[in-house]
């Protein structure tokens, strides 16, 4: 990655052994968010990431400080002309078209929040799918309930079905795919955004409510019993079978063959 030492934590920090969402550069309205994806991403990091690591659609990397001590080397790519801006960037690439990185080139591929701005989310699998070495891991992050942003490119919603579809088409076997929030997530989170556009104070005040409602037993019992119908977003880890290579005849179950001796 470069510019490795002039990072700074933006979307995400780390306080007392715990990351959440940065009370300076994520507002009250999407706070809530943030520190759910905050908690599900590190936890998937933590337990998959390895080896050498490629941050797709990395902005400005919110999540290197949570992986950085679990990889061996960092790559970040994004658009050239990446709205966020990025000093990190190590390839400027136009992630619709063919990725120019060579084969087998990674242990792990990270892309969270970039899905929904790829208009061809196929193409996109299908590299991520080929740059992953045999055994490498997919780490990714897609949202699902949430307000149309980075318009004009916010083009798709993915439901785990079609996320499992990605992966069979493309030779990923699924290791881990859960929905992180549930309809009191999703109500908690409409009503934030609304407020935050009214006052900044009733959307602090709200999301100070939210929390101490979201924390209730039979709140967190109502928020798993309608994450499968009514997800605020997936977390999927998928893997790229040991010993597959391209251009390998599928065996009776679709997956590869393993080369011959």
């Amino acid at each position: 990655m470069r510019n490795a030492d002039q990072w700074q934590p933006t979307k995400f920090v780390q306080v007392r052994g715990r990351w959440r969402a940065s009370r300076n550069a994520v507002g009250p309205g999407s706070r809530l968010v943030a520190d759910i994806l905050a908690d599900t991403y590190v936890r998937a990091l933590q337990r998959h990431a390895r080896g050498r690591l490629l941050d797709l659609g990395c902005g400005s990397v919110p999540l290197y400080g949570a992986y950085r001590d679990l990889v061996d080397e960092t790559c970040c790519a994004d658009w050239a002309a990446t709205r966020h801006g990025s000093p990190y960037l190590d390839y400027e690439i136009d992630l619709n078209a063919p990725v120019p990185l060579p084969d087998f080139s990674f242990d792990t591929v990270v892309a969270t929040d970039l899905m929904e701005h790829i208009a061809y989310p196929d193409r996109l699998f299908r590299e991520i799918s080929r740059l992953l070495r045999p055994g490498g891991k997919l780490i990714l992050g897609v949202p699902f309930f949430y307000r149309i942003h980075e318009a004009p490119h916010d083009y798709y919603r993915f439901t785990a079905f079609c996320l499992r579809r990605f992966c069979e088409d493309h030779r990923l076997d699924v290791l881990e795919l859960a929905p992180y929030g549930g309809s009191p997530e999703i109500v908690s989170d409409l009503i934030g955004k609304h407020l935050i556009a009214a006052s900044n104070t009733l959307a602090e005040i709200h999301l100070w409510l939210s929390r101490q409602v979201l924390r209730l037993p039979f709140i967190r019992a109502l928020s798993t019993a309608t994450a499968d119908s009514y997800p605020l977003g997936y977390c999927l880890v998928a893997q790229r079978p040991l010993g597959v290579r391209d251009g390998q005849p599928p065996d009776a179950t679709g997956r590869a063959l393993a080369a011959a001796p």
